[in-house]
């Protein structure tokens, strides 16, 4: 895997954006849009770039997991359903000469064999500094190369594979 690849972790709610979804849009690539928070605005605007690895994490369930794995397929570019006044995500400070928010695209690349839990992933100690076990409620967030690699063979792939 090249050495300059970053890894996220992404957040959504089955019921709203799933996995499975994902997997059915064409070429399996859809905007990441609607992030309403500034810390993972600041990701997708400034440090996700093409190529890079995203576990993909269903939230908000009795069983949040990492359910799979994307890639990064645009880089951060204006949001413009912040500019939609009908969008549920419709923010009247976000303008196009101004945008406030900024989105990806992402693309399916491999379902997990094994979906691997939230509380599955707090009890390896590898995984104990990760973001996403600090309580953190970021949609996006980091992930270590070595936390990548842990959580795919847990997950049933080899990461050599990808």
């Amino acid at each position: 895997m090249p050495s300059d690849r970053r890894f996220w972790l992404f957040k959504s709610e089955p019921g709203s954006f799933s996995f499975a979804d994902l997997k059915s849009r064409p070429g399996g690539i859809e905007p990441w849009d609607g992030v309403r928070n500034f810390q993972a605005r600041n990701f997708l605007r400034d440090q996700v770039r093409v190529g890079d690895g995203v576990l993909f994490y269903h939230s908000s369930i009795p069983r949040p997991a990492v359910v799979g794995i994307a890639r990064v397929a645009r880089a951060g570019y204006p949001d413009p359903t912040a500019w939609d006044p009908t969008s549920r995500h419709f923010d009247p400070r976000s303008t196009p000469a101004l945008p406030g928010w900024f989105m990806v695209d992402v693309q399916y690349e491999r379902t997990f064999v094994h979906e691997v839990p939230l509380d599955e992933l707090k009890h390896h100690p590898e995984l104990a500094g990760m973001v996403l076990l600090q309580r953190s409620r970021l949609s996006v967030q980091p992930v270590t190369a070595a936390e990548w690699s842990f959580i795919l063979r847990l997950g049933g792939i080899a990461p050599e594979s990808i």
